[in-house]
């Protein structure tokens, strides 16, 4: 399977060619479009079990679709819900921790599991949720904004906040916690950090989905009464 990613890093898509009868694993929603000849089968994938644990704690798709090429090869073009980059990564048999909404697609090879990552707590609305992807292969991740790659060195720490982060392998050390003490934590408009340990290559996203909507909500709010006493 060979991915090309066309018009970034706004709105990225990604044109995945299939080999003969080659088979790769998509997010619901995600397929744009596809060559003719290319079948479809929608099924929980790992079982009923992994299915819940994946949609519930991994807050991605109960059901995943499976696209297969027909005997002379085909195309599937995907795109994430929301504006912004899409990145390929190559596994060679490690697992990279991808949070919850960047997973877009995957060959064959590649399995996803759900590992919890952090907790909602009293000061923040953001949960860290991961998705454990293993195996050898390729894995296509979205962001919302553009993607930026950060390659840390042996014993090097970074903090990110949650709502920024995209992947990093499970071998980096990480460890969730409120950004600061109480007064921060509540009135600095930011919620969970990450702090990680290299070494390792860690992928951030430029914008936010919850600082959209911490801006957006109020915003909505705001013109809801005026458009009810002008009616």
């Amino acid at each position: 399977m060979k991915v090309d990613t066309r018009y970034g890093p706004a709105y990225t898509i990604a044109i995945a060619q299939l080999d003969p009868n080659e088979e790769v694993r998509v997010e619901a929603g995600s397929m744009v479009a596809m060559s003719e000849g290319v079948t479809l089968e929608t099924k929980a994938a790992g079982g009923l079990l992994a299915s819940l644990k994946r949609s519930i704690l991994g807050g991605e798709s109960f059901f995943v679709n499976s696209y297969r090429s027909p005997p002379t090869g085909g195309e599937v073009f995907l795109a994430p819900p929301l504006p912004g980059d899409m990145s390929v990564v190559q596994l060679a048999g490690e697992s990279l921790l991808v949070q919850s909404g960047s997973y877009v697609a995957s060959s064959q090879g590649v399995a996803i599991d759900t590992k919890f990552g952090g907790a909602k707590t009293f000061f923040a609305s953001e949960g860290l949720f991961l998705l454990k992807c293993t195996g050898a292969g390729m894995l296509l991740l979205s962001s919302y904004g553009a993607i930026h790659e950060r390659v840390l060195a042996t014993g090097e720490k970074f903090t990110v906040d949650t709502g920024h982060l995209v992947a990093f392998p499970e071998n980096i050390g990480f460890v969730v916690r409120a950004v600061g003490g109480l007064k921060s934590t509540l009135f600095s408009g930011e919620g969970l950090v990450v702090d990680l340990t290299g070494p390792g290559r860690i992928l951030l996203q430029t914008r936010s989905t919850d600082a959209f909507l911490t801006w957006l909500v109020p915003q909505v709010q705001r013109r809801m009464p005026q458009q009810h006493q002008s009616r």
